[in-house]
C-alpha cells in the first residue's frame, strides 16, 4: 500500500489521466479508431529527445557550461543573472525541466557556498520562471509545444512568428527582475572545472541533430526513431531507460481521453461553444487547475485557434505551481535545501508568477489587435 501511494504522490497527473481515459471507454467502447488516437510523432519525438537530453547530461556538458559562466559572476546580481539566464535560453533545446533539474542544483550549491542564501528563493523562483517561458520559443522547448506543432503542422517560421514577441518580452522582463538583486561582491570558489566525455558528446549532439532534422521535417520520425534505439543499443543501451516514461503514458492517456470526448456529439459541441473566441482564456485556466500539457492536449482536439491556444497553455504555465509539472521540480528541490524556507518561497514564486501572467496576458491581447 505504501508503494501505490508513494506512485499516486508521485504521479497524480498519469493518475488523472489513465482514470478520465478509462471512464471515457464505457461511453465510447474500444474499436480500431482507437488506433488513430496517437499522435506517434510526438512521441516518438518525445522519447528520442529525452533519450538524447538525459545522454548529454551524464557527458557532464551543462555542469561544464553552468562552471564556466559562474567563473566570470563577481557580484551577486551577476551570478544570480547568468544563473537564470542559464535557465531560460537552455531551456529552449533541453526543455525545462531539464534545465531545472540541471540549474536549480547548481545555484543551491554556489550560493550556499558564497553564503548568500537570503537570495536563493529569489533566484530558484526566477530560474523556475525563466525556463518555463524561454522554453517558449522552439518546439522542442516543451512537451506542450512539441505536441501543438505536429498537431497543427506548423512550420517553424509561423511557430517562431507566434512565440518570438512574447518570448523577447520575457527575456525583458526576467532581467529586470533579476537587476533587483544586490550588487555586492561575491566571491566564491566552485572547484576545479568538471570533465566531460567528449566521446560521448559528440555521439549524443548528432543525435540530438537527428532529433531537429525530425522537427524541421527533413526526415521521418521512424527514421529518427530507428537511427536512435539502434546507436544506442549498441554504443549506450542503458541510457535508452532514462525517458521519463510516465510522460509518455500521460500522453497516450490523454490522447485516448481526447479522441473519446471528440466523438461525443454533444461533448464535442459543448467545448467547441465554449472555447469559441476564448481559446487563450480557456487555455490560460485550464493550465492552472490541470498543468499545461494536459490543457494542451485536451483542448487542441475541439479547436484550430493554434496561436491562442499555444500561447495560453505557455503562459499558463505561470501562476500556480501546478500550471507547470516544471515548477513543481523546482519546489521540490528548493525544500530539500538546507534552512529551506517553503511558505517563504510559495508567497514569492506566487507573486512573481500572478504579476508576469498578468502582463504577458495584457500584452498578447494587444498583440492580437
Amino acid at each position: 500500500m505504501s508503494t501505490i501511494r508513494s506512485f499516486i504522490r508521485r504521479e497524480p497527473v498519469l493518475i488523472i489521466a489513465a482514470l478520465a481515459a478509462l471512464l471515457s471507454c464505457f461511453f465510447v467502447p474500444p474499436d480500431a479508431e482507437y488506433g488513430r488516437y496517437l499522435d506517434l510523432r510526438t512521441l516518438a519525438l518525445l522519447y528520442c529527445l529525452m533519450t538524447v537530453v538525459a545522454g548529454l547530461r551524464q557527458a557532464g556538458l551543462f555542469t561544464h557550461l553552468a562552471h564556466m559562466l559562474c567563473l566570470k559572476a563577481g557580484s551577486v546580481r551577476a551570478m544570480g543573472l547568468l544563473l537564470v539566464l542559464m535557465s531560460f535560453f537552455s531551456a529552449m533545446l533541453i526543455t525545462n525541466d531539464v534545465a531545472l533539474l540541471t540549474f536549480v542544483p547548481f545555484a543551491v550549491v554556489v550560493l550556499g557556498m558564497a553564503e548568500r542564501k537570503r537570495e536563493l528563493i529569489h533566484i530558484v523562483v526566477l530560474q523556475t520562471v525563466a525556463a518555463n517561458l524561454g522554453s517558449m520559443l522552439t518546439p522542442v522547448g516543451n512537451p506542450q509545444n512539441l505536441y501543438l506543432f505536429s498537431r497543427y503542422d506548423l512550420s517553424i517560421a509561423d511557430f517562431f512568428r507566434m512565440t518570438f514577441p512574447i518570448w523577447a518580452l520575457s527575456l525583458l522582463l526576467i532581467v529586470l527582475c533579476c537587476l533587483l538583486l544586490p550588487g555586492e561582491h561575491l566571491a566564491v570558489f566552485i572547484g576545479e572545472e568538471p570533465g566531460m566525455d567528449r566521446r560521448a558528446l559528440a555521439l549524443y549532439l548528432a543525435l540530438f541533430t537527428v532529433c531537429l532534422l525530425v522537427v524541421l521535417r527533413l526526415i521521418g520520425w521512424p527514421l529518427m526513431l530507428l537511427i536512435v534505439l539502434a546507436v544506442l543499443l549498441v554504443l549506450d543501451r542503458r541510457t535508452l531507460g532514462k525517458a521519463d516514461f510516465m510522460l509518455l503514458l500521460t500522453f497516450v492517456a490523454f490522447f485516448v481521453f481526447a479522441g473519446n470526448l471528440a466523438r461525443m456529439e454533444a461533448v464535442d459541441r459543448l467545448l467547441r461553444r465554449l472555447l469559441t473566441g476564448r481559446e487563450y482564456l480557456t487555455a490560460l485556466l485550464a493550465s492552472q487547475v490541470i498543468s499545461n500539457v494536459p490543457a494542451a492536449l485536451l483542448l487542441s482536439g475541439f479547436t484550430d485557434q493554434a496561436r491562442a491556444l499555444l500561447l495560453g497553455v505557455n503562459i499558463g504555465g505561470l501562476g500556480t505551481p501546478i500550471a507547470s509539472l516544471a515548477s513543481l521540480i523546482s519546489l521540490k528541490l528548493y525544500s530539500h535545501a538546507d534552512e529551506a524556507h517553503t511558505g517563504r518561497y510559495l508567497l514569492e514564486f506566487t507573486l512573481v508568477n500572478l504579476l508576469l501572467l498578468l502582463l504577458l496576458s495584457a500584452a498578447q491581447l494587444v498583440l492580437v489587435k
